[in-house]
């Protein structure tokens, strides 16, 4: 089987193979719903690879709800809606493309601006300081499921003024020009759709949407980019997976006062 490629210069793991293959063929009916996996002797030498690094890939297939593992028996497919492991730092195309799905991107614009203040304090900026503004509405399969609305420090988002930002992902691009996108902080909550929200999802007003907001750091704690993205329910899911032993990677907090530091940048009408 063929690996494939997340970013420039970065190969997927073994496991992260196994388990992209694995979505792949779930994703093309292959492996229907209540399917059983192969056994790990067969996964084994499959990929040529040892036992260890089969259950890491089985671990995160069952982290995203895609399968289920009961003792005795062989893992088996329960479920097909996509999900994103917070374990990992990938974009949203690397990730689709993981998962046998194909992302599409339509930009709405991309625009220098002064950071306001709630941005600016977000990305460690004085109120004012030019920032580079990205409105998107992403696509799976070619249906709306996401709205993106971005915002880079400007030594960051230059490098999206002479690119298509339709033709791929952005990640990967400011990855290949050398942008250190190294770890992000994530914050989940739901909200009604406004007006432009609902346009570019083909949704109705007011409906529900699961709302991401995260803040991206270069290895030396730099914030470099602001992101509020909308997702339209029963498209995506997101999965963390932590044990007794181990710090949880998600946190539950109380929500931040209205414009507050992490309010996002305001839907344009």
């Amino acid at each position: 089987m063929q690996t494939r490629e997340q970013t420039p210069g970065r190969s997927l793991a073994l496991h992260e193979q196994i388990s992209a293959d694995i979505r792949t063929l779930i994703a093309a009916g292959e492996l229907p719903v209540g399917s059983a996996l192969p056994s790990e002797a067969e996964l084994c030498r499959r990929w040529s690879v040892s036992r260890g690094t089969v259950r890491h890939a089985i671990a995160a297939l069952r982290a995203e709800g895609l399968i289920a593992v009961t003792r005795g028996r062989p893992p088996r497919v329960i479920g097909e809606v996509p999900s994103q492991p917070l374990e990992s730092f990938q974009s949203f195309s690397s990730w689709a493309l993981s998962t046998g799905r194909t992302p599409g991107q339509r930009t709405a614009e991309v625009a220098r601006r002064p950071a306001g203040p709630a941005l600016a304090s977000a990305l460690g900026l004085e109120t004012g300081e030019p920032v580079v503004e990205l409105l998107r509405t992403r696509l799976l399969d070619g249906d709306p499921v996401m709205v993106e609305r971005t915002a880079f420090v400007l030594d960051v988002g230059r490098h999206l003024f002479d690119f298509d930002t339709d033709s791929g992902s952005i990640f990967a691009r400011l990855t290949a020009c050398g942008v250190d996108l190294h770890s992000a902080r994530h914050t989940f909550d739901a909200v009604a759709a406004a007006p432009e929200d609902a346009r570019l999802l083909a949704t109705e007003e007011g409906a529900p949407l699961l709302r991401e907001q995260r803040i991206s750091f270069s290895s030396a704690g730099r914030a470099l980019e602001f992101s509020d993205e909308r997702y339209r329910p029963g498209t995506v899911t997101f999965t963390v997976e932590n044990t007794m032993e181990t710090r949880p990677a998600m946190l539950r907090a109380l929500p931040e006062p209205a414009g507050g530091a992490g309010a996002p940048p305001s839907p344009r009408s």
